[in-house]
């Protein structure tokens, strides 16, 4: 902008992060710029574009509501947490393909801490978007320079993988947190809770379910993550019916345990909870003693925004009881001393991210990231996460020990 190369600016980020990272961010730093949220209805979103603002920042599934109408109006596209457009069958990825492809001279920039969460294949989508000329290969061409075939059906990444990833994901330049500030050491912990009488048989008679499953061959790797929640939908305390209700068992233990870690961190936490009917629970135990606040899905963007600023820079909020989905991105929460997981997940992408929230410039102390956990399966779960490796086949190789 300054030199007169960009005049306006499209930033395409995390619902979380509109506001409480970008639009914070550019007031802080480019007082004399102008930005716009683009957030609501259609029409909405369409006057704000037609304001002219410097800069315009809209969510991931937003473009595609606005992208019609902005054609010709930026000659900048930032994509902030670009992993999100890893997968090259999604109306995310078209949606910004399309406009590309439309807008002659438009740079793009993508910005990610995560390109490949998953698998080295979730670079092919990122290199196809800027047009890296590194990439010489079709989807599946590239899936077979840097996957493997294990067995009859396991794909696994071949070893000079990263050497593949880094050569197409260029032109690039990577910024490591630990090369730019000098950031405490970040500490792991675990600590085991115990199911109770009513968990155990409920739990037990799920396990002997999916054994029967597997050996049917009713369960394959593409249900495997929701065979594995049932589990751990149980050992958290609140299961789902057929119908999706909520059902709440005895987890006395468990709760405790999340009480006691909160008590000897003595300070802000954030909790996070991959159920929200989960979260209802522990609102209910945790608010009697604690600030509490609760962030998910249904929780609308100014809301957010405010608890996230109360909780940074206020007194108001004690714990965040936040789903790891809605935390995952941006978020700068230095004020909290601690990171405790009630229940694992399964996405590698999530959780690095989510424990990423603490791990800002201006961090003052260490951080704990404290799992809790009750059976074999989330301790494997966690160690996986926390190892950066595959989730998937965790449920298969339990049950097959069995």
């Amino acid at each position: 902008m300054e030199i007169k190369q960009v005049k306006r600016v499209l930033i395409i980020s995390p619902l979380s992060t509109l506001n409480t990272t970008w639009g914070d961010t550019i007031f802080a730093t480019l007082p004399k710029r102008t930005y716009s949220v683009l957030y609501g209805t259609a029409e909405k979103r369409r006057k704000l574009l037609d304001q002219g603002t410097d800069f315009c920042i809209v969510n991931h599934d937003g473009f595609e509501i606005i992208a019609k109408h902005a054609a010709g109006m930026f000659d900048l596209i930032i994509v902030d947490e670009a992993d999100a457009l890893k997968n090259p069958s999604t109306d995310r990825f078209k949606a910004i393909r399309r406009f590309m492809d439309a807008s002659p001279g438009c740079r793009l920039w993508l910005m990610t801490g995560t390109p490949t969460p998953n698998e080295p294949t979730d670079a092919w989508a990122l290199a196809k978007l800027i047009e890296s000329p590194y990439l010489t290969h079709t989807y599946s061409g590239f899936k077979d320079k840097v996957m493997m075939k294990l067995g009859k059906w396991k794909m696994v990444p071949r070893p000079d993988s990263p050497i593949e990833v880094a050569k197409v994901l260029q032109p690039s330049i990577r910024f490591d947190l630990k090369d730019c500030v000098d950031l405490p050491p970040v500490v792991y912990l675990k600590r085991k809770a115990s199911l109770s009488a009513e968990q155990k048989k409920a739990y037990e008679a799920m396990r002997k379910q999916l054994v029967a499953e597997v050996q049917s061959g009713a369960i394959t790797a593409a249900n495997e993550a929701v065979k594995t929640q049932k589990l751990v939908q149980i050992a958290c305390g609140v299961a789902y019916d057929e119908q999706g209700a909520p059902i709440e068992l005895d987890c006395k233990d468990r709760v405790n345990e999340l009480l006691d870690a909160i008590t000897q961190v003595n300070g802000k936490v954030i909790v996070f909870v991959p159920l929200t009917g989960v979260q209802d629970m522990l609102y209910r135990k945790l608010s009697q003693k604690y600030k509490v606040e609760v962030v998910n899905g249904s929780v609308s963007l100014n809301a957010r925004s405010a608890i996230f600023n109360e909780f940074q820079n206020g007194s108001g909020v004690d714990i965040l009881l936040a789903h790891p989905a809605t935390m995952a991105h941006g978020l700068t929460l230095t004020s909290s001393k601690a990171i405790i997981w009630y229940g694992p997940i399964t996405s590698n992408g999530q959780y690095t991210q989510a424990n990423a929230r603490t791990e800002r410039i201006g961090k003052k102390h260490s951080t704990v990231v404290i799992h809790i956990a009750a059976t074999d399966l989330e301790l494997r779960m966690f160690n996986r996460l926390e190892n950066k490796q595959k989730l998937q086949g965790i449920l298969l190789d339990i049950l097959g020990e069995k």
